[in-house]
């Protein structure tokens, strides 16, 4: 999954595409913030990634599984939601859709 995000927030960055990265911990070696910044490096990750130790933004968006991908609008509204890895071409086509809608 983080290869197809990179991608997509290399190649649409410059048209308005914005990626957070929620990382929320299955184990406990996964949560100091070190790991997360190492990590990130050494997944050539350039956007920005926020450590969500205690899931509360998990919790907050509906997220019941690794990984989870949420398009949002412009107005803050979930236009996509894609549970597990794969259906990338679908995904790609609502950010096409997404960026699209310009005012």
């Amino acid at each position: 999954m983080i290869p197809q995000v990179r991608d997509w927030y290399e190649r649409y960055e410059k048209d308005g595409f914005t990626v957070v990265g929620v990382h929320s911990p299955e184990f406990a070696w996964e949560k100091p913030y070190d790991q997360v910044v190492a990590a990130a490096k050494k997944l050539g990750v350039r956007y920005p990634v926020v450590q969500d130790n205690e899931f509360t933004i998990w919790k907050r968006w509906g997220v019941r599984a690794w990984p989870t991908t949420l398009l949002v609008d412009r107005n803050g509204t979930i236009r996509y939601r894609h549970i597990g890895e794969g259906d990338y071409e679908a995904t790609e086509a609502m950010i096409k859709r997404l960026l699209a809608e310009r005012e």
